[in-house]
């Protein structure tokens, strides 16, 4: 049997007719638009890896800008003809926003190494997701880091089963987001998801929210309640802080998932319950077991699967992704504010405390306070690096992250080059090149 190979996915934007007809002769599925317009359909970048765009006296640099950062996950390749190359605007983007430039007339020899070349760079930043599906939703996760990657193939995986999940991070990595995600994936997508709290509950009231009562069941209780578990019947329940949870209470909550069964208070009614449990904390909760803060069997019936959410500044250039992106919704379709250079690399730099939740706030209130075109690294009320003539620049912090990744390729295939290469789907002459160009030979 004999199978056909897949050719990558290249986006072209280039009015010649001549540069469209050679391109289209290279190995790629090219996908063509003549114009950057706003209604262009999202599902043309599916699967985008590289992307060329022309840049010549009639383009509009804006609606560039505007392209390229709502898809920061693709590699992006300019063509821009002689007489812009000294126009400031032009010269910023290109800087900021593409992986390299190429100027009219085209030589296409040279393009199709370029475009290669760009494709095995996307290809080693585990940029190959289709690049839409992270940013089309503020409900979608966004990221391209190695560490997300791995964690849309684990939410993947468990979309086939009904297991309970126990998710951990740090506040304000997105541990909601994740389990809704998670919910909407998996068989009960379609029933309730019902989120709780478990640190905010009235210590009196804990049970009654949880499990419902009766009319009658205790003084001021009117009428029957609904509790949360029984609210969640063919869905799933997101019990937030799970850490926080009294220990009283950890014992009613291990009976359900022992039992699938719940009583509601003032009542001896058993109800049977389909309910999918998630939970998330950001303590140890090893930590608590041994302190006796938390029971060691509730630990074990919630930690059957784990997913570890990491820290905001693990996670390298997805802090450039997730902060145009919170701008692009802060500015919604008519704004024209971009980051300075040096926000960026304060960006970077920063370390975040306040996770993913810190930098929306910082990019919400700088849009209100900045004066200027660009967003500085002052309106976003972080400390800016070292200048740039002491070696700290983007360039340079995204080359230390390129060569963490030849160095973690080459570790996971024991130092294999021909096993490194085929695992990244680059030649052996690219990568030799990278290796050297990165002192790893």
């Amino acid at each position: 049997m004999t199978y056909r190979r897949q050719h990558p996915v290249l986006f072209l934007c280039h009015s010649d007719n001549e540069i469209v007809s050679e391109v289209s002769k290279m190995e790629w599925e090219v996908r063509l638009a003549k114009w950057l317009t706003r209604s262009l359909p999202p599902s043309l970048m599916l699967g985008v890896q590289v992307g060329v765009i022309e840049i010549s006296e009639g383009t509009n640099i804006d609606t560039v800008e505007s392209f390229v950062r709502t898809y920061a996950g693709v590699f992006w390749i300019a063509i821009v003809s002689q007489s812009r190359l000294s126009d400031d605007a032009v010269r910023y983007l290109l800087k900021n926003y593409f992986y390299d430039f190429h100027t009219s007339p085209p030589d296409f020899t040279r393009l199709q190494y370029m475009l290669g070349h760009a494709l095995g760079m996307a290809r080693l930043c585990n940029t190959d997701q289709p690049v839409v599906a992270l940013c089309d939703s503020s409900e979608m996760i966004l990221g391209q880091s190695q560490s997300m990657h791995i964690l849309k193939q684990q939410l993947q995986k468990l979309s086939r089963c009904q297991l309970p999940v126990l998710i951990t991070g740090e506040s304000g990595t997105g541990k909601e987001l994740v389990a809704r995600k998670l919910h909407g994936a998996s068989e009960c997508g379609e029933g309730p998801f019902i989120p709780v709290n478990c640190g905010a509950l009235p210590a009196q009231l804990v049970q009654s929210e949880l499990f419902g009562h009766e009319k009658g069941a205790f003084t001021g209780a009117t009428q029957r309640k609904i509790g949360k578990i029984e609210a969640a019947h063919n869905g799933s329940l997101f019990l937030d802080e799970i850490g926080d949870l009294p220990l009283e209470e950890q014992v009613n909550l291990l009976r359900f998932l022992q039992e699938k069964t719940i009583e509601r208070v003032g009542s001896n009614q058993s109800i049977h319950l389909n309910v999918r449990i998630i939970a998330a904390t950001h303590v140890d909760l090893e930590a608590a077991v041994q302190d006796g803060r938390f029971r060691e069997d509730l630990y074990f019936r919630l930690n059957v699967i784990r997913l570890k959410i990491p820290p905001l500044r693990q996670r390298g250039d997805d802090i450039l992704l997730l902060a145009r992106k919170f701008l692009q919704q802060q500015q919604q379709d008519h704004g024209r504010l971009s980051f300075s250079e040096q926000a960026e690399i304060a960006m970077l730099q920063h370390r975040w405390p306040g996770n993913v939740r810190e930098l929306m706030n910082r990019v919400q209130r700088a849009t209100v306070m900045t004066t200027g075109r660009y967003i500085q690294a002052v309106d976003l009320e972080i400390e800016s690096g070292p200048p740039s003539t002491d070696g700290e620049c983007l360039k340079a912090i995204r080359e230390v992250a390129e060569r963490e990744a030849l160095a973690r390729a080459l570790d996971e295939s024991h130092g294999k080059v021909s096993s490194v290469a085929k695992q990244l789907n680059i030649s052996r002459a690219t990568l030799y090149r990278l290796l050297d160009k990165h002192s790893l030979l």
